[in-house]
């Protein structure tokens, strides 16, 4: 195995202008080795969903579990993880510096999404949808991106390949605007199949302890704003996968609906939100923030809200891709997986007051973003979609 670190005095000096359940911690402001934490509310969620599509009675329906990936599974790792290291179950995890600032991490990469990129030869933004899991899991918390190291592991290194990897990470870095500080390419014969690697990516960021975003302060009446998507992102690939194979489409035939490829609207490498987020952030009102990755709606908003809250979620305030489309109609996918498992178009859910509400959505009209208020908060658990 091979480290690639770069030394650096100046972060500005080296900037670059699967189902996986996130597992970080949120420490208290001890600044012991094993600080002291405390966790984001863990409850028992029910969804009520309205038919989003009729399907056949004689067609199996498709499920992430069904495709190999139990949430709830995962879910109870967490639990038990979090016996041993109490404070689990973030977006990121924050480990208090000596002052006014916390230092938020997190780590992720990019699931069954490359087994596509070796089909179809898309191998120069698997990159960015690597940086991309991280940096928008920290962001979360109102932090800065500082830097971001990644590790790739392959049986045997093919140089040109591994390159254009590496400069779809070096374009994530520009992005997020941070740093890529550097990895580790681990050769490991036997251990994967021709032509095929795997990617793991770690980012730190940095934030003010006055200006977490926790979500503490969020109450009923406030309003949800949601960020689109580029498309699948990086989660939900195992399930998309057979989506495919059931579909008898090639990943080479348009997609139905769409004005590309189907390999192509799969490969749409993941958002980068993070200067957007930190922009509408500094202008006050953001009290909670969900990265809407594996688990979807249903399990990741209501992970930043206190106990006691809930979501009604208006699913008529956005069109649903067609990419999403498809892949429920040729899966006969019902509507609670769909929202249990994919980002539905929507890739980030901030959680803000009304009157930031009015603001962001009046700029969206003005046309500096694209932003969709999608539903409020409200009293009693869980998340409901009209």
């Amino acid at each position: 195995m091979e480290s690639r670190i770069l030394h650096s005095s100046s972060p500005s000096s080296c900037c670059f202008s699967s189902g996986s359940i996130n597992r970080h911690r949120f420490s208290s402001t001890s600044p012991s080795p094993n600080p002291l934490s405390v966790s984001f509310p863990q409850k028992t969620r029910t969804t009520r969903v309205l038919s989003m599509s009729k399907k056949d009675d004689d067609t199996e329906s498709l499920s992430y579990k069904g495709s190999g990936v139990d949430i709830d599974a995962g879910t109870e790792l967490v639990r038990r993880i979090a016996k041993m290291a109490p404070g689990i179950g973030g977006f990121g995890g924050l480990f208090p510096l000596a002052g006014d600032s916390y230092l938020v991490a997190g780590t992720d990469g990019v699931g069954t999404k490359l087994k596509l990129a070796f089909e179809t030869g898309i191998h120069h933004t698997i990159g960015i949808d690597l940086v991309a899991m991280s940096v928008n899991d920290i962001v979360t918390s109102g932090a800065k991106p500082l830097f971001f190291l990644d590790y790739f592991a392959t049986s045997r290194l093919d140089v040109d390949l591994a390159e254009k990897v590496i400069k779809g990470i070096v374009d994530g870095c520009g992005q997020s605007d941070c740093a890529l500080l550097g990895g580790e390419t681990a050769e490991m014969p036997d251990f994967y199949a021709e032509g095929e690697y795997d990617l793991s990516g770690f980012a730190v960021g940095i934030v003010k302890k006055d200006s977490v975003i926790n979500g503490k302060n969020i109450v009923a009446g406030d309003v949800l704003i949601g960020l689109p998507s580029s498309g699948v992102h990086s989660n939900g690939f195992s399930l998309v996968r057979k989506v495919v194979t059931r579909s008898g489409l090639s990943l080479k035939d348009e997609l139905p609906g769409g004005s590309t490829t189907l390999g192509e609207a799969l490969m749409a490498p993941t958002t980068i939100y993070v200067k957007q987020v930190l922009d509408i952030i500094s202008r006050g009102g953001v009290k909670g923030i969900a990265h809407i990755t594996g688990g979807g709606f249903t399990d990741n908003i209501p992970r930043v809200f206190p106990d006691g809250l809930g979501a009604v979620i208006h699913t008529d305030a956005w069109e649903l891709p067609p990419l999403f489309k498809w892949i429920q109609q040729s899966g006969r996918i019902e509507d609670s997986e769909m929202r249990r498992t994919f980002n539905l178009g929507i890739g980030m859910v901030l959680v803000v007051s009304p009157e930031a509400a009015s603001r962001i959505l009046g700029e969206a009209k003005n046309g500096d973003y694209v932003a969709y208020r999608i539903g409020e908060v409200v009293d009693g658990e869980g998340v409901t979609y009209h």
